[in-house]
């Protein structure tokens, strides 16, 4: 049996696990992980738009006692990195999200596991020893929605975060290209047995007005799943003012600012874009979370600085998971939250609370 993988010599930071993975894994399998919507163009705007942020040095600071630590949603959390949802982790790793959440809890990393999980969410529960939230697709039966909210209750994962910025999926020209698709061992298992919406056929036409948008949530969606459950609910795709307002209206615990790391509708802002704009919708009524292009500990501390109170990592820990395993997960956090504490010190900030737009150059 082969032991545990070896971690490169030469990775020293996320783009190095990037490099790696795509020497590992097969072509159509890259343009799923890596692939983004149409044209890619507010993929790559994620990252140009955290790179262009410059940041304030500070001298001198008392940074004495000097921790990442924050509180979120009644959680004691060491650093603000966050584990977003990514599906079906069997794809680059045999051991899938339980190799993954071994190396959250290896980290005190909290993660979001994803409704299309290759694992059962039980399984991945129990595996863990940290913090799970649960990333809920609301299905087109609400009676669906209350067993996967149950079972996640009943499994101690302590919120949930629907994701409501992908009623239908992106176009995914990359994967079309090249011809992905899932193995006939890895599918989404914890939707099994929970019906797909009701599509009708008509020659020329697509599926997205023929069916798919009937069964799409709905605010009084939301307003129901509140009703349902005591955990909090957390809206993950929030890219505009009047979305955040609604949001917070409705009586969202939290929002995650996201735009799919690009996979759902090109063209749209960078996360560093719509962030600000968010943040000011919300007026610190609820915390402010945010997704997408963060791949160095600066752009950490430049999302905290324009309000986020937590980032979410995605593509990163499958690419680092499939180059080390959780090894290699847990190493990749590893290094993104020294990051952020070498940015932190450079800025003078000595804790996440002394971080705002100070830290970012005004000249």
């Amino acid at each position: 049996m082969a032991g545990p993988a070896q971690i490169p010599a030469d990775v020293v930071a996320l783009c190095d696990y990037e490099r790696h993975a795509a020497e590992r894994i097969p072509a159509p399998l890259r343009a799923y992980i890596d692939g983004a919507g149409a044209d890619g163009l507010t993929a790559d705007a994620n990252l140009a738009a955290w790179q262009a942020i410059r940041l304030q040095g500070r001298v001198l600071a008392d940074l004495r006692g000097a921790d990442t630590g924050l509180h979120l949603l009644g959680l004691d959390l060491p650093h603000p990195l966050i584990l977003a949802p990514v599906a079906f982790h069997r794809l680059v790793h045999p051991e899938g999200e339980t190799a993954t959440v071994l190396a959250a809890g290896a980290t005190g990393s909290l993660i979001v596991v994803s409704t299309q999980a290759s694992l059962p969410l039980e399984q991945i529960a129990t595996a863990a020893h940290g913090p799970l939230w649960f990333q809920l697709y609301m299905q087109p039966r609400r009676e669906d929605t209350l067993r996967l909210v149950r079972r996640a209750e009943d499994a101690g994962y302590r919120a949930l975060v629907v994701t409501v910025d992908a009623p239908v999926n992106g176009l995914r020209n990359m994967e079309q290209r090249a011809g992905f698709r899932l193995p006939e061992d890895i599918r989404a298992v914890n939707l099994d047995g929970m019906a797909a919406p009701e599509i009708r056929s008509e020659p020329g036409r697509s599926a997205v007005f023929l069916g798919l948008m009937d069964a799409a949530p709905r605010w009084e969606d939301i307003a129901w799943l509140k009703m349902q459950t005591e955990l909090p609910v957390i809206l993950k795709g929030i890219s505009g003012a009047n979305d955040a307002i609604g949001a917070v209206d409705i009586g969202a615990d939290a929002l995650i600012v996201s735009n799919h790391g690009g996979r759902a509708l090109d063209g749209l802002p960078a996360t560093a874009e719509m962030l600000p704009v968010v943040v000011g919708a919300v007026s610190g009524r609820i915390p402010v979370l945010c997704d997408g292009g963060v791949r160095r500990g600066t752009d950490v501390l430049k999302a905290l600085a324009l309000g986020a109170s937590a980032v979410l990592i995605g593509r990163p820990q499958i690419h680092a998971l499939a180059v080390g395993g959780p090894r290699g997960v847990a190493h990749m956090l590893t290094i993104l939250r020294a990051e952020l504490e070498v940015a932190m010190a450079l800025t003078g900030c000595r804790d996440l609370a002394g971080i705002d737009e100070a830290v970012l150059w005004q000249g």
